[in-house]
């Protein structure tokens, strides 16, 4: 079978294309890993309009339940390992001719168009305990992993708003909360600092910078560089928010930015024809949940339209 659209992501970004494609009656398929992608990672969500206040497992639920509706055919959990024109040869070009086959570690599927939704998945530290005690302390989702700390003292490591998110949700939770920022200043949103920093259970280490993970059989310190001066910090926790890489590995052939993100032109198509891409995985430089839903929306009328003229 050859889809009129293969759908790769459902994060915000890709459940709302979905809709529209839904809406438009294609034949379309979506493959994720996850549903939700960042967004169900997020906590307190308080700037998507039409809800003064949501939690991202709320907001999630709603896309996904809009989804639904629909009865849209999702592979799930399922990657994408590679694209390539339907026949065998790369992405190297303008023209995908009969169209594009996507491969998953699990199958190949094929379409006449592929919007790229992918999303984005956390930095890593790159530091030494780092890969030793990944899920035995160290974490990269509060949300997600948060109340396995209940009563501990943590560390977050990181300065913007996923730093302070998650500082915000574990107040609830640990015992002293830690945010290790290696710049002079917090670059979060300041109604977020504002509420960090009233918090007497978080402390703020600005110009500071994580050397090592410590720990045993599971974390139990971490050292640190505050200004000149390294010292060790005791804590049974570490939440790793120190930003976002694009998943766009599998696009090969598929012009990205120095970043690694794929660049999109305004009505979302990239630089080979028939390939779409929209939310965190493009070089759009403002990575907000309702962004992302408003550039799945273009990239599926987009593709959309470009089925429209090929016929």
């Amino acid at each position: 079978m050859i889809y009129d659209l293969i759908i790769i992501g459902a994060g915000p970004a890709g459940i709302t294309a979905s809709v529209y494609a839904a809406r438009k009656r294609m034949k379309f398929l979506v493959i994720t890993k996850d549903i939700g992608g960042q967004a169900a990672r997020s906590g307190d969500i308080e700037n998507y309009t039409g809800y003064q206040f949501i939690t991202g497992a709320d907001l999630t639920a709603k896309f996904e339940e809009h989804m639904k509706k629909y009865g849209v055919e999702t592979k799930e959990p399922e990657e994408v390992t590679g694209l390539s024109a339907i026949g065998g040869s790369a992405l190297g070009g303008k023209k995908t001719n009969n169209g594009i086959s996507v491969k998953t570690n699990k199958n190949t599927y094929e379409a006449k168009t592929v919007i790229i939704a992918s999303g984005k998945k956390s930095r890593e530290l790159g530091v030494p305990g780092e890969a030793e005690f990944k899920n035995r302390g160290l974490t990269y989702c509060a949300t997600c992993d948060g109340p396995l700390f209940a009563g501990k003292d943590v560390v977050v490591i990181g300065g913007g708003n996923s730093a302070l998110d998650a500082a915000l949700q574990l107040i609830k939770i640990a015992g002293r909360i830690y945010i290790i920022n290696i710049t002079p200043l917090l670059t979060g949103d300041k109604i977020m600092q504002d509420k960090a920093e009233k918090s007497d259970k978080v402390t703020i280490l600005n110009n500071t910078r994580i050397l090592a993970i410590l720990g045993d059989k599971i974390v139990n310190a971490v050292k640190i560089k505050e200004g000149g001066k390294e010292k060790t910090l005791a804590a049974q926790g570490v939440f790793v928010e120190i930003g976002l890489v694009p998943n766009s590995d599998f696009a090969e052939g598929v012009g990205k930015n120095d970043k690694g993100e794929i660049e999109v032109d305004r009505y979302n198509a990239t630089n080979i024809s028939g390939v779409f891409a929209c939310g965190d995985v493009t070089d759009v430089p403002q990575k907000q949940i309702i962004i992302a839903a408003g550039e799945g929306s273009k990239a599926a009328i987009s593709a959309f339209r470009f089925l429209a003229q090929q016929k």
